[in-house]
């Protein structure tokens, strides 16, 4: 090993420890262990400009096990990154630039956010697939205005959960020949060695997979660990997993212990290991000048590889000018939607499953939003996902827009956010609404990133009916409006649909969820005009009361908004006034003005809610759940139209909640 390998891997490691010594909090195990592996990437392989952390043809890097954060900051910070050495004896402090866990949008060059294990390793299979399609789309001879490498460190607690296993296989199914991961093979977790819960050969499991497996017997062997990506990166049909020795907590008293995962090494212990390298142990938070040197001389190629794309691209633009303006809007994330041409696919359609509606709309939408790609769970003839005449993507096809995900919900969901993560995609990815369970952790790692992922749930309510209560949602439509920052659209009929999917494509700052019915939906053709004005809002008076006195206020979602217009008729035969108030999206109602959102729910008009899910929360806009028609048990298998009416979704039903009102 060259002494400013040596140097510079010392550095990143110390600097990690004195992160988590400042902070008496944090893991120093992994940085110790793996620092040879972060520092072999990025002084050999990693393209990048640390003056523009997000230039697009840049090579991506995760982090996945995102416990060892404190190595990413020590890199990013030696590689010339805003990331000063204040920012890292701040780590894990308020307000700073150096969380817990890598967070994008926080820290310079953190490309994603980590931290539930296999996260970042499937999110990093959407970012390889976003490099290969865009690549198959405008890559043209001389003009390779796409080229880059997806790197990653995953871990053995990365590669036992069950999503990676999930994006392993679909990678290895795709060939993404431009997927590099190193493994911290060290054999201890938390509660011990490995042998206690993981006995698996992982290399020939992602052989089976279809990835190249790599073995580098040491992890201080850097120049083993150069020949070992070398070779992986001239592997062009496959996925490559290098399996590297490490030892835990490397250098230090506790190597090789489970104790140095997640605690500090104690002040003594952290000078006992600089020492033992021949550093001062006295001394914290420093960087050799020759390290500073080695990494501020590669500066000026970084700045020049991006001139040199710009200068590319332009060239590009000019060869081939409707490509070049294409692939600006997309990386610009540019976009020209017209409401009133989606609503017009609907003009002569009188009934529609919200789901079919989508699939209507994809079609619109698949011509002018060539950003849009995704797919579905083995789900597509039901989800209504597939864009007619786009191809899928695959190993033979990289530039098909469809995908198939196969049955994996988690890795799906995950996968989207690496190809939002990557841009120039606007993704999405659809199942059951049940199964968005599956998903959860993915649509919250969304809306911690802030990403505009989009996820398409239909079969929304009872109403799937024969299949039972295995498969009809009730807690899942307000489980996904409990996680801050998304956005969740239940549409009433396929106008509103429009309105949602539009909101959905220029949504970039959040994940949308579509919650889409099986069951056909009448289409408010009377109502057009209204809901081209007031869907955006999130919710407003759909109908407004017939009647100068006006003795409730229905609001409803979805299929029940039907059933709160068909109850105002009967109530006004009754002479008896309600106003009926749409409310396909909750969150975005919240973020109107207080006078609008006074006008669409007057507080002296008593509401009542109706919604085929569960009634906690609705009491935010009714005042009590008393005042909500929902379901608070599983559902039951039976016709969909049967179940609905036993579980009270009847006109009756909800006349007589009105009736009672005082």
């Amino acid at each position: 090993m060259k002494n400013i390998d040596t140097e510079s891997i010392n550095t990143l490691r110390f600097l990690s420890i004195d992160e988590v010594q400042a902070a008496n909090s944090g893991h120093p195990g992994l940085p110790l262990g793996t620092a040879p592996l972060m520092y072999t990437l990025w002084d050999r392989f990693m393209k990048y400009n640390p003056e523009n952390p997000n230039w697009f043809n840049r090579d991506r890097f995760i982090l996945s096990p995102g416990h060892g954060s404190a190595l990413l900051y020590a890199m990013l910070h030696v590689a010339g990154y805003d990331l000063s050495l204040d920012d890292l004896k701040n780590f894990r402090q308020w307000g700073s630039k150096t969380p817990g866990h890598p967070e994008y949008g926080v820290t310079p060059g953190v490309d994603v956010s980590t931290g539930p294990l296999g996260h970042g390793f499937a999110m990093a299979v959407g970012m390889a697939m976003a490099e290969r399609m865009l690549a198959a789309r405008y890559n043209k001879e001389g003009y390779d205005i796409v080229d880059h490498y997806t790197y990653g460190i995953t871990s053995d607690g990365d590669q036992m959960e069950g999503v990676a296993s999930e994006a392993a296989s679909l990678a290895g199914t795709l060939g993404l020949g431009k997927l590099i991961f190193l493994y911290d093979d060290n054999k201890i977790t938390i509660e011990g060695s490995t042998d206690i819960a993981f006995r698996e050969d992982v290399g020939a499991r992602f052989k089976a997979y279809g990835w190249q497996v790599l073995r580098v017997g040491s992890s201080e062997d850097v120049e083993a660990l150069t020949e070992a990506v070398e070779a992986a990166k001239k592997e062009t049909k496959k996925p490559s997993l290098i399996i590297v020795k490490t030892h835990i907590g490397f250098g230090s008293p506790r190597q090789d212990m489970a104790s140095a995962h997640g605690e500090p090494l104690g002040v003594e212990n952290v000078a006992k290991t600089k020492e033992a390298a021949g550093w001062d142990g006295s001394q914290s938070f420093v960087v050799p000048e020759e390290v500073k040197k080695h990494f501020a001389d590669k500066l000026p190629q970084c700045q020049k590889n991006e001139a040199d794309w710009n200068k590319l691209v332009e060239e590009y633009g000019k060869a081939y000018p409707e490509l070049g303006r294409e692939f600006a809007d997309r990386l610009d994330g540019k976009l020209d939607l017209d409401l009133k041409e989606l609503l017009k696919a609907f003009k002569d359609t009188d009934s529609v499953a919200t789901r079919a509606a989508s699939g209507t709309l994809l079609q619109l939408l698949a011509d002018k939003v060539p950003a849009l790609i995704g797919g579905s769970a083995d789900l597509g003839p039901s989800n209504k996902t597939e864009m007619k005449g786009k191809g899928f993507f695959s190993a033979e096809d990289p530039a098909g827009r469809n995908i198939h995900f196969g049955i994996r919900e988690h890795a799906m969901g995950c996968i989207v956010n690496g190809l939002c993560l990557h841009g120039g995609i606007i993704p999405f990815g659809a199942t059951f609404l049940v199964f968005a369970d599956f998903m959860r952790p993915a649509v919250r790692m969304a809306a911690l990133m802030g990403i505009g992922s989009v996820f398409v749930y239909t079969h929304d309510s009872i109403f799937v009916g024969e299949d039972g209560p295995t498969h009809e949602p009730i807690e899942q439509a307000m489980s996904l409006r409990l996680i801050p920052n998304v956005s969740v659209f239940r549409p009433a009929d396929a106008l509103e649909t429009a309105v949602a999917w539009k909101a959905a494509c220029e949504n970039r700052k959040q994940p949308t969820c579509l919650l889409l019915t099986r069951q056909g939906m009448p289409v408010l053709h009377a109502y057009e005009k209204v809901i081209a004005k007031g869907a955006a809002k999130g919710a407003y008076v759909l109908s407004p009361s017939p009647r100068d006195k006006v003795k409730a206020t229905l609001i409803a979602t979805g299929s029940e908004v039907h059933l709160a217009l068909a109850a105002q008729k009967a109530l006004d035969e009754k002479k008896i006034g309600v106003q009926v108030v749409s409310m396909p999206s909750w969150d975005v109602f919240e973020k109107q003005s207080d006078s609008y959102k006074k006008k669409v729910l007057p507080k002296d008009i008593p509401t009542i809610a109706l919604e085929a899910g569960v009634t906690t929360g609705w009491a935010r806009y009714t005042g009590s759940e008393d005042r909500v028609l929902g379901i608070n048990r599983f559902g039951a298998s039976a016709p969909g139209k049967v179940v609905y009416e036993k579980f009270g979704f009847t006109v009756d039903h909800v006349v007589e909640m009105v009736k009672k009102l005082k």
